[in-house]
C-alpha cells in the first residue's frame, strides 16, 4: 500500500514540475512574440523614413544581395490611368 502513494506523490511533483516549466514557457513565448511585434513595428517604421528621405531607391535589398520585395521595375503593371466610360461602351 505504500509504494502506491510513493508513486503517487512523485506523480504529484513530476505533475507540479511540468505545470510550473509549462507556465515558464508560455510567459517567455509571451515575451518573444511582444519584442517580435515590436521589431517588426520599428522595422517598418525605419523603412518609412528611409524611403521618406531617398524616394528613389524604390525598394530594399535584403542582406543576401536578393532583391526586396518593392524592387519591381518602374512603369510595371499595377499603375492606375483614366479610362473614360465612352471608350468601354464601344
Amino acid at each position: 500500500m505504500t509504494i502506491q502513494w510513493v508513486i503517487t506523490g512523485a506523480a504529484v511533483v513530476i505533475a507540479a514540475g511540468a505545470y510550473a516549466r509549462a507556465r515558464r514557457l508560455a510567459k517567455r513565448l509571451e515575451r518573444l512574440t511582444e519584442s517580435y511585434w515590436e521589431l517588426r513595428y520599428d522595422h517598418g517604421q525605419l523603412r518609412a523614413r528611409v524611403n521618406r528621405l531617398d524616394p528613389d531607391h524604390g525598394g530594399e535589398v535584403r542582406a543576401d544581395g536578393a532583391p526586396g520585395l518593392n524592387d519591381a521595375p518602374k512603369g510595371s503593371a499595377g499603375t492606375t490611368a483614366f479610362v473614360p466610360l465612352s471608350s468601354l461602351k464601344r
